[in-house]
């Protein structure tokens, strides 16, 4: 299967690059990862409602052009649909099974996802209720993935 994490931004701090390269190189036995970033916008500290919603538009189009028609799309949103890590193994392994191959993954910037991308998403998911910073969003989703593998070959690393 082909996983990719499309992205805004770059991750800055050294120790989250540390950790996503970890687990990129344990999902190598798994499947073809690709991490695709695109440009963020400057948000302005007095941002208005409008402002927002033209950084996240443009931030969207950013991503729209690395999409593909024949990918699973799935965006991380705050208000998605929530599982536990043995329902996100079943899910990913049902779109395998189903003929999906390749799954895609969306992380907005920090003002999140545009609604346009999260209607296109097959599926939009929670992590939690909380808020994270989405450089840490992105360790966080690699290790679930890596666990999804774990659980879907029933190796050891789950608890």
């Amino acid at each position: 299967m082909k996983i990719t994490i499309l992205c805004v931004g770059k991750i800055k701090e050294t120790f989250y690059r540390d950790a996503a390269a970890e687990y990129t190189k344990r999902l190598s036995r798994y499947c073809k990862l690709e991490i695709v970033e695109v440009a963020d916008e400057k948000t302005p500290e007095d941002a208005g409602v409008a402002t927002v919603r033209v950084i996240l538009e443009k931030e969207g189009e950013r991503l729209k052009k690395h999409l593909k028609d024949d990918a699973f799309v799935c965006a991380l949103a705050i208000d998605g649909k929530q599982m536990d890590s043995v329902e996100f193994a079943a899910k990913m392994e049902a779109i395998g099974m189903g003929g999906g191959s390749h799954i895609i993954f969306l992380i907005g910037g920090s003002l999140g996802l545009c609604d346009d991308l999260r209607k296109r998403a097959d599926l939009n998911l929670s992590f939690s209720a909380m808020t994270f910073p989405h450089q840490l969003m992105r360790v966080i989703l690699l290790e679930q993935i890596y666990r999804s593998y774990r659980i879907i070959h029933h190796e050891p690393y789950h608890k």
